[in-house]
């Protein structure tokens, strides 16, 4: 086995889900001068990216260009993709540890954290996932309804997420045109009846979860007024006093939270109103079973023993009249078969990128963990990329101590011949490029960045795979 990793005999390493930590992972390998390593990236949809496609924002166009740094990775010769395979369905761990002397599983959080409380499970409430994975594009969700008939939505949460959900359900059909947003949301959308969204923080304007960027962007809505409380955006005294510790990014959030406060309305047709220190308590329902208003608590912060700033409620309470509902409370990760979970946590059992046996607690050989599913749903795109790798550097270790699998067929051939058998249908990065070609050639007839293939049905007869 001390040859692994030669020309004659490359480090084979098999990456489950292509989204950002499957690259950064594959780049990291990439750039190891001293030994010779293979790539082969699996994912269940037909198309790469994970969150970057089906997850950031349409409006953010600039996030998503760092696909162009993907493609070069998936340019090299040592690399391979293989689209339209789950792992679980189509192949196996099994099937992988019979191919590769290394895997990788970095498949990202695909659920939402759920919040208990009366009512949550009312007509009209939904997790802010769904609506996003919807509006994206996403396969899995394209067929979704949400009933935007409503005037007045909630979305429940202030992290980066829940603005993207406030600020599309704000945007105009003028600002969405610009987007890749999928056409089917964009009819949707346009056609609304929302004319109040409320965002709800449980906690205050020192600790909102949003970046400065996002909050700027909530007050340039062209069909919006963005309103604050002005006694919600003055700080209590303990965020006061956490002042001489913040970063830069959280002085800039109080400053436009401040200045959004102080704004008087210009008339625009809807209305964006953030509000600081509350918590839903309970959705409340009419006879047909539908959210027709929420109850909030006013909280007030208290600092626990290790010095962070917690929410609590207090005996003030006040009513609000929602139709439509969005919990954006945190992404959870779902687990893979025969890979050890940690359920409370919902990541893959692991430390440092290794995945660790449930009962020992030991390594488990060859097998690793990248992304949010090793370490939970924190930090944006490029956070993946440091984190991607500290657990390629444990494989890299791993591998000059011998310590991989000895698959019983590590040749290329052998791999590419699993699939062909298990999942006639693949899609190759070749596909991919082609499927590409045809959106963004959609896209240009509409003066749009691209029009997305939302069924995979489609995508697979575009490319004669049916």
């Amino acid at each position: 086995m001390s040859d692994v990793g030669s020309e004659t005999n490359p480090l084979r390493v098999a990456i489950v889900g292509a989204g950002p930590a499957g690259f950064y992972t594959a780049e990291r390998l990439f750039k190891e001068k001293n030994s010779h390593i293979t790539v082969d990236m699996y994912d269940r949809l037909p198309t790469p990216f994970g969150l970057v496609r089906n997850g950031v924002a349409p409006d953010h166009q600039k996030i998503k260009s760092v696909t162009k740094v993907f493609d070069r990775l998936a340019n090299k010769p040592q690399f391979r993709f293989f689209g339209n395979v789950e792992l679980g369905t189509d192949i196996t761990v099994e099937d992988l540890r019979q191919h590769y002397h290394q895997i990788v599983y970095t498949t990202g959080a695909q659920t939402d954290r759920s919040l208990d409380i009366p009512g949550i499970d009312l007509k009209n409430s939904h997790p802010a996932t769904e609506f996003v994975a919807w509006y994206n594009g996403h396969p899995d969700f394209r067929d979704y309804e949400f009933d935007l008939s409503q005037e007045s939505v909630a979305v429940i949460g202030i992290g980066n997420v829940a603005v993207d959900v406030a600020r599309i359900l704000c945007r105009t059909r003028e600002e969405l045109m610009e987007t890749d947003i999928a056409d089917y949301a964009l009819e949707q959308l346009s056609q609304s009846n929302v004319k109040e969204v409320y965002m709800l923080g449980r906690r205050g304007p020192a600790q909102a979860a949003f970046t400065p960027p996002e909050a700027k962007e909530l007050g340039e809505l062209k069909g919006a007024d963005t309103i604050v409380l002005p006694e919600e955006a003055e700080l209590d005294p303990l965020s006061q006093a956490s002042l001489a510790d913040a970063d830069r990014g959280t002085m800039r959030n109080i400053e436009i939270i401040k200045e959004l406060s102080e704004r008087e309305l210009t008339g625009k047709p809807k209305q964006l109103t953030i509000r600081f220190l509350v918590s839903p308590t309970e959705l409340i329902g009419n006879d047909a079973g539908e959210v027709v208003a929420m109850k909030l608590v006013k909280n007030e912060l208290y600092q626990t023993e290790s010095g962070t700033m917690r929410p609590r409620p207090t005996e003030n309470f006040e009513e609000i009249p929602v139709g439509l509902v969005f919990r954006s409370i945190g992404y959870r990760g779902v687990p893979i078969p025969d890979v050890p979970f940690h359920e409370r946590w919902g990541v893959i059992l692991n430390e440092k990128g290794r995945v660790l046996n449930a009962v020992s607690n030991e390594p488990v050989l060859g097998e690793y963990t990248a992304g949010w599913i090793k370490r939970g749903p924190s930090g944006v795109i490029g956070t993946n990329k440091p984190d991607a790798a500290e657990t390629a550097e444990c494989m890299l270790a791993d591998l000059a101590a011998g310590k991989v699998l000895s698959p019983a067929h590590p040749e290329l051939d052998a791999a590419t011949k699993l699939v062909q058998e298990k999942k006639p249908n693949y899609v190759s990065y070749e596909d991919w490029l082609k499927l590409n070609e045809l959106e963004t050639a959609a896209g240009e007839a509409q003066g749009r960045p691209r029009i997305k293939f939302t069924k995979v049905v489609d995508m697979l007869a575009a490319l004669g795979k049916q």
